[in-house]
């Protein structure tokens, strides 16, 4: 059956196919400054396209998932075109009446409705009713979550496991529930607020099955953070970039800057220099016990691109009347 509604995920991100994962990265942080919920309130437009771009994000900067959309994207192309034109052979040791089309003799794209079948079991998703996806097989399904789950090495015997967890910025701020399948049961998670990009959530008795006493282990669960268009996280701070003008910039200015609590007043001193950085104390990561670290607002002066003619005149006499150089000791340099 053709698997349709099929998306460039490349196209929405503005890449090529053969676009490197730093591409990537850069392609989605530059969308998601643009179309983030919290940059656009009540626009459900750009809600929608942060949700798209953030989807296509997940896909294709994960090295497995890219290979496995880039294949399921020449089998959707395949199944557009006659029949006469595709090839069918069976896959050594298959089961009769499983043969797969054309060279796809892993991973069976005929079994997907359509294409948000194939997304939602790539990415471990549930539907709405918060059940798992009922297009995907029970067995499909508890491969696509052990393919992302690895035995500890060490606790092998205890049948401990690992998985990754992916939470926006928001998630691990606040906290979230999250539901996993694992095959023939699904489990929810509360991650507590304040996990970081590290931080471990052990899930007791959720593991493998120890093969000497039939005991199940645990799942430990790693967090990843996806990146967020004007916070990020090192260590207990919040580092953000903000903008301001030339004339902010010589001569001092209080602004507005957007934190997890909301926006505040910051007094910008006079001849504050691009990447010095303003220190909010207090605002920044809350840690599982409550205790907040700071953030920290890295000023990056803005020219602007286009002026009024007003604008251009006043410029050109600051440089007419400027006496201040910051290149006079250029003549000093040598190597």
């Amino acid at each position: 059956m053709a698997a349709t509604n099929f998306r460039d995920y490349y196209a929405l991100l503005g890449v090529n196919k053969n676009a490197s994962a730093d591409d990537i990265k850069k392609a989605y942080r530059r969308l998601a400054r643009k179309y983030h919920p919290d940059l656009n309130p009540g626009d459900k437009t750009a809600e929608a396209k942060f949700k798209e771009i953030t989807e296509a994000n997940e896909v294709l900067s994960d090295v497995d998932k890219r290979t496995q959309y880039d294949r399921f994207g020449q089998y959707w192309k395949q199944s557009e075109q006659p029949r006469a034109n595709n090839t069918t052979r069976s896959t050594p040791g298959a089961t009769p009446g499983t043969n797969r089309t054309g060279d796809f003799n892993t991973v069976d794209f005929g079994q997907y409705n359509n294409f948000d079948d194939f997304v939602n079991e790539l990415l471990g998703r549930f539907n709405n009713s918060g059940t798992p996806n009922p297009a995907a097989s029970k067995a499909a399904r508890a491969e696509n979550f052990t393919s992302n789950v690895s035995s500890n090495g060490a606790n092998n015997l205890g049948g401990d496991r690992e998985a990754t967890i992916s939470l926006s910025l928001t998630e691990a701020y606040k906290g979230v529930q999250k539901s996993f399948n694992l095959g023939t049961e699904t489990i929810k998670v509360r991650i507590p607020g304040g996990a970081k990009a590290g931080s471990r959530i052990r899930v007791r008795g959720k593991g493998n099955i120890n093969s000497s006493n039939k005991q199940r282990g645990d799942l430990y669960l790693t967090v990843e953070l996806q990146p967020h268009p004007f916070f990020r996280l090192e260590g207990e701070q919040l580092i953000c970039e903000v903008p301001v003008t030339p004339d902010e910039a010589v001569l001092g200015a209080q602004i507005e800057i957007p934190t997890p609590d909301g926006m505040v007043t910051v007094n910008v001193p006079a001849g504050v220099r691009s990447g010095q950085s303003l220190r909010l104390r207090g605002k920044g990561w809350a840690n599982p016990r409550g205790e907040r670290g700071d953030q920290l607002a890295k000023i990056v002066i803005a020219t602007p691109k286009s002026i009024s003619a007003a604008e251009r005149e006043l410029y050109e006499k600051i440089r007419a009347a400027r006496t201040f150089d910051p290149r006079n000791h250029f003549n000093q340099v040598m190597l």
